[in-house]
């Protein structure tokens, strides 16, 4: 057990512990989840909840895959009882025979996870426990299909009704700003002085959602900007000696990072409800703002160039913006989605390709990425339910008419 395991054990016990003996329960954890499983007071529920997380907290990879297959093995649900259930409710479509199948139907790990979050910071212990299940369950079905109640149980526990909107500035507490630090998955942010560049001018906003059970961690954070005009660069955007204006000039409101904050949330989607959420805001603080749009990286387009024999035309900016264009609207999955993840992101949102530019991004992420391209994606409030309707149906991208003017330039010279 490394030292860090065995303090964040030792702090969770001490924490969380919830009358009773002191004494730690030592026995297997088998026996830990049935005791759970089978608790009827609350008290000696939340006991061994906080026994099982405390325990957990302190292990290793092996140990935590072990407790893991344990789960998914042992606390599975019983086929040969779900269909008996469904036979008797098919039978007579009653209360009774309706709960009995859905008791029947839930695996007793569900129930499992449940009781573990009675405990005080159960929550964020928990969002953990997936981050690991997460790591560890690749390429294991049954491990996998664990994940699954984790998702269930997450996409309740953190509904949109649950999450709070906060404001970042540089005015907020330091263990979240470095937590901002930390979590930028997007534009590296290089020191303290580059997030105040990012936070304190009036025309830069950065918005986070928290969880009441998790107050001090961030779920998902956007940062803005405040422009004249859609910008078609982040060097520009972001850079130290820029000009600044007062955000009543502003009639561009720029999403320009957009970062996941909890591995044990991947799936769980926030962005949709993060992105709307805050343009509602801003027009409602400065009604001035007429365009709301992303600068967004495109992180397939190298790969994608690479494995079309078109990576030779990386030093022509017209002819990489005309293979953007089309990469983005023309380039699928075997389901018919976009190819990239981050146009799957913003159009599953109801945003329309907007622009692309070369030369956006020049950083060494920017150009293994998308060779410097990036993207603006818009969100036409009037037109958003529209898009993702048409999207959520059949995958119909919305696009300007100059991002389908170069997508069919660009097909056009494949022949």
């Amino acid at each position: 057990m490394t030292i860090l395991a065995d303090l964040l054990s030792t702090v969770f016990e001490r924490r969380y512990r919830i009358g009773g003996s002191s004494k730690p329960d030592n026995r297997p954890l088998e026996a830990l989840t049935a005791d759970l499983i089978g608790a009827s007071g609350e008290v000696s529920g939340q006991t061994v909840a906080r026994s099982i997380l405390g325990r957990y907290a302190g292990m290793d990879d092996d140990a935590k895959l072990a407790f893991f297959r344990h789960l998914a093995q042992d606390m599975t649900i019983d086929a040969e009882a779900v269909r008996s259930a469904l036979d008797a409710y098919e039978q007579g479509q009653s209360k009774s025979s309706y709960r009995a199948f859905m008791e029947a139907a839930e695996p007793p790990r569900q129930e499992l996870i449940r009781r573990l979050n009675q405990v005080p910071g159960a929550t964020q212990a928990l969002v953990h426990m997936r981050a690991d299940l997460l790591r560890l369950s690749r390429g294991d079905d049954s491990l996998q299909a664990l994940d699954l109640d984790f998702r269930h149980l997450f996409a309740s526990w953190f509904n949109r009704g649950f999450l709070v909107l906060r404001p970042m500035n540089w005015d907020s507490p330091a263990q979240i700003l470095e937590k901002i630090i930390a979590y930028e998955a997007v534009h590296a942010i290089d020191s303290w002085d580059d997030l105040r560049r990012r936070l304190e001018p009036e025309d830069r906003r950065c918005f986070a959602f928290f969880h009441p059970a998790m107050p001090d961690e961030p779920l998902i954070f956007v940062e803005v900007a405040l422009t004249k005009g859609v910008p078609g660069s982040i060097q520009t955007l972001l850079a130290e000696a820029r000009d600044k204006i007062a955000p009543q000039e502003a009639d561009t409101a720029v999403f320009y990072s957009i970062s996941n904050c909890q591995s044990g949330l991947a799936s769980i989607s926030f962005g949709n409800s993060l992105i709307k959420q805050v343009a509602a805001d801003l027009a409602l603080e400065l009604p001035q703002l007429s365009t709301f749009v992303t600068l967004s990286p495109i992180p397939g387009f190298a790969r994608w160039l690479e494995a079309e024999g078109h990576a030779k035309d990386v030093t022509d900016d017209a002819r990489m913006a005309q293979l953007a264009a089309y990469y983005l609207t023309k380039a699928r999955r075997p389901n018919g989605a976009p190819q990239d993840p981050v146009a799957r992101f913003h159009l599953g949102n109801g945003a329309l390709v907007h622009k692309v530019h070369a030369r956006a991004d020049t950083s060494d992420k920017g150009m293994a990425q998308s060779g410097g391209v990036m993207v603006n994606y818009l969100y036409d409030l009037a037109r958003v339910s529209q898009n993702h309707e048409h999207f959520a149906a059949d995958y119909q991208i919305a696009a300007s008419s100059e991002i389908r003017s170069q997508a069919a330039s660009a097909e056009k010279s494949f022949g």
